[in-house]
């Protein structure tokens, strides 16, 4: 029995790695927190302890099957937890979380305290840093334009001008009487407040509306 309390010692070392790990993707309101990444540290670091000490002396004992099976079927629980939606994969960096807290959770299990401690503390600095506003982490946004405006000529190279871009995704051409009319649509990387477009109209009389999508 004392051998076996032990053994709980290091899923309740887990239990704690884990819970420090959930603590700071729940800061973040990521798809997993708390309850996920505990689980699944204490999970591996259970199955970790039952490979290497269930089976007693048996020949057919092999901690290494085991351990390979929770990198595997960890691998299936992150997959869940992955969404496509607008174009943009969500849940990624969540998912490799998680997998990453399923290792923590093994070195636990294997008694490799300072091995586990010490990549929680990795984890979570490395969380940190790559959630700083610096501009080398940030991810580049783009801004979807929809401008109609009147052709006479060179406005569309204006019109390039104005935005900084140097083509447009779309271009709609319709004759509605005498006037020409453009129906364009551009991407940009360039934020385009409501004020610097409605400055944009009023100095440029040939537009006749904008219409910005922030989400592309």
């Amino acid at each position: 029995m004392i051998q076996e309390l032990k053994y709980l010692v290091s899923i309740l070392v887990a239990l704690v790695l884990g819970f420090a790990i959930g603590y700071e993707r729940k800061l973040r309101f990521k798809e997993a927190g708390i309850r996920t990444h505990t689980i699944v540290c204490v999970g591996s670091a259970l199955m970790m302890v039952v490979s290497k000490y269930g089976f007693g002396d048996s020949i057919e004992a092999d901690a290494s099957r085991v351990a390979a099976q929770i990198v595997s079927g960890i691998g299936f629980l992150g997959a869940g937890i992955i969404i496509y939606r607008k174009h943009e994969i969500h849940g990624l960096t969540t998912a490799a979380g998680v997998w990453a807290t399923a290792g923590v959770g093994m070195a636990a299990g294997a008694e490799l305290y300072i091995v586990a401690a010490g990549a929680t503390a990795i984890i979570m600095a490395a969380q940190c840093l790559f959630h700083a506003n610096w501009k080398i982490f940030r991810t580049k946004k783009f801004f979807q334009l929809k401008i109609c405006f009147i052709c006479t000529d060179g406005e569309t190279d204006k019109i390039k001008e104005l935005f900084q871009v140097e083509r447009f995704n779309r271009l709609v051409i319709e004759q509605k009487g005498e006037d020409t009319v453009y129906h364009a649509t551009l991407n940009t990387d360039k934020e385009f407040s409501s004020r610097r477009l409605g400055e944009i109209m009023e100095q440029n009389k040939f537009i006749r509306s904008i219409e910005r999508c922030d989400e592309i």
